[in-house]
């Protein structure tokens, strides 16, 4: 009997379908277990951030309307240039502000990867993606020093409000560096403040970027986004991880 009563509401049904859907938005990820993984630092070839990390506090900096009353997305996505038919990637997409966003900016005909490394926010985003019917939207879990972006695959990868809370930049920024099609950019939203108070002085992420063979493109004052924005290209060969200098930057630039 309760299985034909399950069975028979067009509600638990739809809720049926939306979880379907959300698998199937979640089909090119790496199924990550449901849990926080593990953000303590690993020993390897790559020098450690000498400076501080921000704890993840929320998949949320601000409420969706306050952010759109601000034109924050249109204003990020303009200076970031981002066009229909674009491929980019959303790294610590959270709820997915960005993701829906970006989705209607590139189109049918482009793509967005939402990554974060948060199981169950992935999932709530993957959930989110199903349900406003975002068919070229894919979610994947992440790893807090590796994105795991295929290579050669997007225009822009953007990180909004997250940057400071990557323990391991430097292996982070090495790893990612191939995913970047070639002329493709990094796009870095933070506020210009230490990275122990949720930012980045702007000298410090130039910095930790070039060490790892990236040059600045440009930067802008983003006041509508908490802070600014700064765009950098992969240049020369990517080097090797031993070979790789950490910055000593604490003072705000």
């Amino acid at each position: 009997m309760r299985a034909s009563l399950v069975s028979s509401s067009p509600a638990r049904r739809g809720k049926a379908a939306l979880v379907g859907a959300a698998l199937l938005a979640l089909a090119a990820c790496d199924g990550g277990s449901a849990t926080v993984p593990d953000r303590s630092p690993k020993v390897g070839p790559f020098p450690a951030a000498d400076r501080p990390v921000a704890a993840i506090v929320s998949a949320r900096w601000s409420t969706e309307e306050n952010r759109d009353r601000l034109n924050e997305a249109g204003e990020v996505m303009a200076k970031a240039g981002i066009k229909p038919g674009m491929t980019v990637a959303d790294i610590g997409a959270g709820e997915g502000y960005y993701t829906i966003r970006l989705a209607n900016r590139v189109g049918k005909e482009g793509r967005v990867l939402a990554e974060d490394i948060v199981a169950d926010v992935r999932d709530a985003l993957a959930l989110r993606v199903a349900r406003e019917h975002l068919e070229s939207v894919s979610v994947r879990l992440g790893a807090p020093n590796d994105p795991r972006l295929p290579a050669a695959s997007f225009d822009r990868i953007l990180m909004v409000h997250m940057y400071h809370e990557i323990e391991q930049p430097y292996e982070f920024l090495w790893r990612m560096r191939p995913s970047l099609k070639p002329g493709g950019l990094a796009i870095v939203v933070d506020a210009d403040r230490p990275t122990q108070n949720h930012g980045t002085p702007p000298a410090l992420l130039k910095c930790e970027f070039a060490a790892v063979g990236y040059s600045e493109v440009a930067t802008y004052d983003m006041p509508s986004a908490g802070g600014y924005l700064a765009a950098f290209r992969a240049t020369g060969p990517r080097p090797e991880p031993s070979a790789i200098k950490a910055c000593r930057l604490h003072a705000r630039s």
